[in-house]
């Protein structure tokens, strides 16, 4: 068991604090904002509620145990004393991070691992030179307590101690830890959404489908395929020679990169803002919690049938 402090309890924060309870370790949760903080503890007994109920967490996990494994600080010191993983999990702003990780490097343990949960920021400039050798990025996933996959990337002066150890922490939790060997923004599965990203909003701008249907599309198309095989196991059993023709026939370019979309800007100002906001891409009921509820037990459903019906790794002849 590791003492694990977690900063920022918003959105990922207080989900990796119970993912870190979870995998036996004792969290202390903090945040500078007063009522992001209060909140936590519902959204992690709610999380947890659907999880147990789901089979993927114990049984006996109440609110009263969770209480136990979890607590929560107003105080920056409090939360970070003689702990010995650290997690940043707070806004995604330079300034902002390179003010918390001097505060960190004034109040952890000389001995902890810092860990960044950054989705795209080079956060290694920003952390101090006396932290380097324990500095790392460990990205998680919405909602990590179902996302298993975690990018791991060590910094320039990373000890290979700190690296592995945390490696192994997550291994151990039931994770699946990517270690990159350098940091690149966006990491890999990132990469290949924004990738997609860019193309679904110039499909939808230039009025090729509707939202619904692009959606339709990926869900009935390339969702089936890609939990099973991925994107070069689905190659092979195609075969690399079409592969080859699909590339030689230069039949797609890449939309324009214009760092804007028409139609998520007007969303953006009508106000329609997402789930939160009871309108996005679609309309939604007005209690976010259910549909967070919603999601989380169809991500459930479909992680236990994952885990029954396996991928094509592992089948493939070794030499």
């Amino acid at each position: 068991m590791a003492r694990v402090a977690v900063i920022g309890a918003g959105t990922m924060g207080h989900a990796l604090a119970l993912v870190f309870a979870l995998g036996g370790h004792q969290v202390r949760l903090t945040d500078s904002n007063e009522a992001t903080l209060a909140r936590a503890q519902g959204l992690m007994e709610k999380a947890l509620a659907t999880l147990v109920e789901g089979g993927e967490a114990p049984a006996d996990w109440t609110s009263a145990h969770l209480a136990q494994h979890v607590t929560r600080h107003a105080d920056l010191a409090a939360a970070l004393d003689g702990a010995e993983l650290v997690v940043e999990a707070i806004i995604e702003t330079p300034e902002a991070k390179r003010a918390l990780f001097e505060r960190i490097d004034a109040l952890a343990p000389a001995e902890a691992v810092i860990a960044s949960n950054t989705s795209h920021l080079d956060v290694f400039p920003l952390i101090p030179e006396a932290r380097q050798p324990r500095a790392l990025i460990a990205h998680w996933y919405t909602p990590p307590y179902l996302v298993d996959l975690v990018d791991v990337i060590p910094g320039p002066h990373c000890e290979p101690a700190a690296f592995e150890g945390v490696m192994t922490m997550l291994r151990d939790m039931g994770k699946q830890p990517l270690g990159l060997k350098k940091f690149v923004p966006g990491y890999v599965a990132n990469r290949i959404q924004a990738a997609i990203g860019l193309e679904v909003q110039h499909l939808l701008d230039e009025g090729v489908a509707t939202a619904p249907e692009i959606d339709a599309a990926i869900i009935h198309g390339l969702a089936l395929r890609l939990p099973i095989l991925g994107v070069f196991a689905k190659a092979d059993f195609t075969g690399l020679p079409l592969t080859q023709a699909i590339l030689a026939n230069k039949s797609y370019s890449p939309p324009p990169v214009r760092g804007r979309s028409d139609t998520l800007d007007r969303l953006v100002a009508d106000g329609r803002t997402g789930v939160l906001a009871g309108a996005g891409y679609y309309d939604w009921p007005s209690d976010p919690a259910a549909l967070f509820e919603a999601r989380d037990r169809r991500l459930i459903a479909l992680k236990q049938a994952m885990r029954e019906i396996g991928t094509m790794a592992g089948l493939e002849r070794s030499e």
